[in-house]
């Protein structure tokens, strides 16, 4: 039975800043995870840990990748060469 909820989609102008958030979530996650793990090994405080700096680290990590990422793309658009039109 199909299901009456629905999420409505963002417009597509947001689609900049909704990859921004989806990678840095998930990037500093990851980075987190390995760098605690390296500090910590896996102990019993790890994940309690983990979260901590997982937190801490996207509260830097999203600001800076809004904006840094005009920047790269300027960079990447300099270097890739634009499809023929």
């Amino acid at each position: 039975m199909p299901s009456k909820f629905r999420l409505r989609r963002l417009p597509a102008r947001h689609a900049g800043l909704v990859s921004a958030l989806i990678l840095s979530v998930m990037m500093t996650f990851v980075v987190s995870g390995i760098a605690t793990a390296r500090g910590l090994g896996f102990s019993d405080g790890f994940v309690r840990a983990w979260i901590a700096a997982w937190g801490l680290s996207w509260i830097v990590a999203f600001p800076v990748l809004l904006t840094v990422l005009p920047v790269v793309r300027r960079i990447v658009a300099a270097i890739v060469e634009r499809p023929p039109a």
